[in-house]
């Protein structure tokens, strides 16, 4: 078989098995249809997603983690005190409400921007190699901490209200694994996350870690709020996956969003900021005149399809010339 005939192959072999694998075999829980899995499920990110899963150490390779195996977080629970005093005190003084408003396009959030509606609000501290002015000026310490820790890729302070919730999705990038410390919290069953459905209350002054691409939900049927750190962890893998990863990673990076006047913006959340404007036509064009919607939202999404099989065509192809070098 030629190079051509097997990258042409892998190309349309491997994403198909990335959809069915993600879509039907992964975890225990399953989304209702396939509707719901292109809607909450990030299918476009599912090839590159599954390479990572298959290049992670074990330890990675569940959807509850076990944090004996990361020693190096238990600093943040050491000093979850520390940590807890200073969230409040940005909570005291309106700085998530300031910093999550989702019709402030100067601040939009491509990845998170859909929890706002559920009452969910967050304050940056770190993203992927930069940490926030704002943060490092309203939370010394905590900034602190987690910038001496290498393998926080992301750290915030997220906030869950009385009655709110985040209903069932995914994450779209499977780079870093999600690590939770509970700083004020209701310290109830009523107050939960569940993924791939392990249900796990938060405690004040307590961490668990979970992969937060399998199906996960969240609600705070208490009538106290929840505040908690939540970071993303470096996914332990092979050395092949490191390489792997570290380009991934600069997806994120770009992702970066400001808490205040004074902190960057990723290249990512710049050009959202000024497309935000057509979404909202385009959600006004759904009421509207749904034909034509399907129309533009279906052609974004094949021109996105397409990026990531060029994409992929390149890794295909750089894998094989590996391994025909080496055979």
């Amino acid at each position: 078989m030629s190079t051509l005939s097997l990258t042409l192959l892998l190309i349309i072999a491997f994403p198909l098995f990335s959809l069915v694998y993600v879509y039907q075999f992964r975890g225990t829980q399953r989304f209702e249809s396939p509707v719901e899995y292109f809607r909450k499920g990030w299918p476009i990110f599912a090839p590159l997603n599954v390479l990572l899963y298959g290049l992670s150490k074990k330890k990675a390779r569940s959807a509850i983690i076990e944090l004996e195996k990361y020693p190096e977080l238990k600093v943040l629970e050491d000093n979850w005190e520390t940590i807890r005093d200073e969230a409040m005190e940005l909570h005291r003084n309106g700085y998530f409400d300031q910093t999550t408003n989702a019709d402030n396009q100067s601040y939009y959030d491509v990845g998170f921007r859909t929890f706002y509606k559920y009452g969910w609000s967050k304050f940056y501290l770190k993203w992927y190699g930069t940490l926030h002015n704002s943060a490092s000026r309203l939370c010394p310490k905590t900034t602190e901490i987690v910038r001496d820790i290498k393998s926080v890729n992301g750290a915030m302070f997220t906030v869950l209200p009385p009655g709110s919730k985040l209903t069932r999705h995914l994450d779209p990038i499977a780079c870093s694994l999600r690590y939770h410390l509970g700083l004020s919290t209701p310290n109830h069953k009523d107050c939960f996350i569940s993924v791939d459905g392990n249900v796990v209350s938060w405690r004040d002054g307590e961490a668990f870690m979970f992969d937060e691409t399998y199906l996960h939900h969240a609600r705070n049927d208490s009538d106290q709020l929840r505040i908690i750190l939540m970071c993303d962890i470096e996914r332990p893998m092979f050395f092949a996956g490191r390489i792997f990863n570290f380009f991934y990673k600069k997806i994120c990076s770009q992702l970066l969003v400001p808490n205040l006047a004074e902190d960057k913006a990723g290249l990512y959340s710049r050009i959202f900021s000024r497309v935000s404007p057509i979404l909202a036509s385009g959600k006004a064009l759904k009421h509207t005149n749904k034909p034509l919607y399907l129309i533009v939202k279906w052609s974004i999404n094949l021109v996105l399809l397409a990026l990531l099989l060029l994409l992929l065509a390149a890794v295909a192809s750089g894998v094989i010339g590996l391994f025909k070098a080496f055979v």
